[in-house]
């Protein structure tokens, strides 16, 4: 996110009815900022709670990446659409009904008692997160008249994502131990409220006097494509083969985002511009941001699993230990203009892409949680690399765009880092379920029922573990860490071929243009 994503207010968005006071200026970018705090917080607060949550729900291995990502899949595929029909029905309408369904699915996922009601309130809460995500960016621009001022308020507000993502799993850490999982929900509640009281008194409600076409069967196409497609993806991974309906929900989803992308281009005021792409920085960009913060979320997600699974680690504890990995990504987030007004964007996001690989590369080899020491030079390479990687790629999203078309690429912007943690944690969930199950040792004297068990998770491992006797329990918990370590460094190679490949396409494609060429 940029603050060059805030342009001044054009003659379509209709000014609010009553003036808006410095004082209250500044208390509306409060609740904005509050709210995508708790958005960002969201996004990764559960990893650290996983394991409480596995052993009372007892949730497959593809049901535990649905739980996790189902989140920021909905919030992705939301946001364009929200934003859309937030210009149309009012923006503090849009806002303040957002963080009403937000609290209520907070709270519906506090309380769940199995896997699907848990999901179920994960979906909500992604269209909760859609909702107020996608009219703040608007809400700012109406308010705040003065491009100064604006530049502050959009630099607040789109760091309270960040700063929200990366202190997820500490928060989760800390409530979890006390006062278990469901609390990492619960506590959204008492926040909620208060905003709702203080948003409904200080945010202005404005329009946009000649809002686009809110097209149903736009958002019917996006929706259900990205979902066959990522429903597929996950029940691949369960298997080692792919059963015919999994391969015909796959062909569904890949044929109805074709669709979706083929009516963008003949309507006239599509839900998603693609036109914009036709500009290679702007693609690069978006590539860079999907490759970078998908790997940056499964990163934290799948190290707070192993570092607790495998190597006992307290929910507390976890979180702790991807401080250094935080404090990194801020680090680079902060001197990410340095490096481009040093070395250029091109060579900065480049050499920062190979150093987020070349990080994950090191991962490999380590295999043992119980090394933390030397995870910790790793966490700090590969979270300065995110960092600067995240900054630059979404400056140049926003500054490639012309500035008439700077709410459509912000919207584009936000979908591809929302896009990237849900991509992100299904792709490589996927490749750690798969490693898990081929690598788990074929285990003699258990019943067919106890080794499928087993297979699904090494939660699941667990539970086996636990009805057996000493000599058979150990046996059982030995090849599943095993296992997970296998899983995991699965998981970091793919990751880092991945950002390799990343890097190289940024190297060539953000080459200069020759003399006498117009770039796009």
């Amino acid at each position: 996110m940029s603050k060059s994503e805030a342009p001044a207010p054009t003659a379509s968005s209709r000014p609010p009815a009553d003036p808006v006071t410095p004082t209250r200026r500044w208390a509306v970018l409060a609740v904005l900022s509050t709210s995508l705090l708790l958005c960002g917080i969201d996004l990764t607060v559960l990893h650290v709670a996983v394991p409480s949550m596995t052993r009372d729900l007892h949730p497959s291995g593809v049901q535990l990446l649905w739980i996790v990502d189902v989140y920021s899949l909905t919030l992705a595929s939301l946001l364009v659409t929200c934003g859309t029909l937030g210009d149309r029905i009012g923006r503090k309408r849009m806002v303040l009904s957002g963080f009403a369904l937000f609290g209520l699915a907070s709270a519906a996922a506090a309380f769940s008692t199995t896997t699907p009601q848990l999901i179920a309130a994960r979906v909500a809460l992604g269209v909760g997160a859609a909702m107020i995500m996608a009219s703040t960016v608007a809400v700012i621009r109406v308010v705040f008249t003065d491009d100064r001022e604006r530049a502050v308020a959009i630099g607040v507000w789109t760091a309270a994502h960040s700063v929200g993502a990366t202190v997820g799993p500490l928060v989760g850490g800390l409530v979890t131990q006390r006062w278990g999982w469901g609390a990492v929900f619960l506590v959204n509640v008492p926040i909620v409220l208060v905003i709702l009281v203080v948003g409904a008194r200080v945010i202005p409600e404005s329009k946009n006097s000649a809002p686009r076409h809110w097209d149903v069967a736009s958002v019917a196409l996006s929706v259900a494509g990205l979902a066959g497609v990522v429903y597929a993806l996950k029940r691949a991974g369960e298997h080692f083969s792919v059963p015919w309906p999994v391969a015909v929900t796959a062909t569904a989803g890949a044929f109805l985002l074709y669709l979706f992308v083929r009516r963008q281009r003949q309507l006239t005021e599509p839900l998603l511009d693609f036109s914009l792409f036709s500009s290679r920085r702007f693609s690069m960009a978006t590539v860079c941001v999907i490759s970078c913060f998908g790997s940056y979320v499964a990163l934290l997600f799948f190290l707070t699993q192993w570092l607790q699974q495998t190597g006992g680690y307290s929910p507390l504890r976890a979180g702790l230990a991807l401080m250094p990995l935080a404090a990194a990504n801020a680090v680079g987030a902060a001197t990410a203009p340095w490096l481009s007004a040093r070395w250029g964007n091109r060579w900065s996001l480049t050499g920062s892409l190979a150093a987020f690989a070349a990080a994950l590369f090191l991962l490999v080899p380590v295999g043992d949680s119980g090394a933390y020491g030397s995870l910790i030079a790793t966490m700090l390479v590969a979270g300065y690399g995110a960092g600067v990687v995240m900054t630059l790629g979404a400056d140049s999203i926003m500054s490639a765009a012309a500035p008439e078309r700077s709410g459509e690429a912000a919207a584009i912007q936000e979908t591809s880092f929302e896009l990237g943690a849900g991509l992100g944690v299904a792709v490589l969930g996927t490749a750690l379920t798969a490693t898990y199950r081929l690598t788990l040792p074929s285990f003699t004297g258990l019943t067919p029922h106890d080794r499928s068990v087993a297979q699904q998770s090494f939660g699941g491992a667990e539970d086996v573990a636990d009805g057996l006797d000493a000599d058979t329990a150990r046996q059982i918990l030995t090849g599943a860490r095993h296992a997970y370590d296998q899983g995991f460094t699965a998981v970091a190679a793919i990751a880092a071929g991945g950002l390799t490949l990343t890097a190289v396409l940024a190297a060539f494609v953000l080459r200069p243009r020759k003399a006498g060429r117009v770039s796009p």
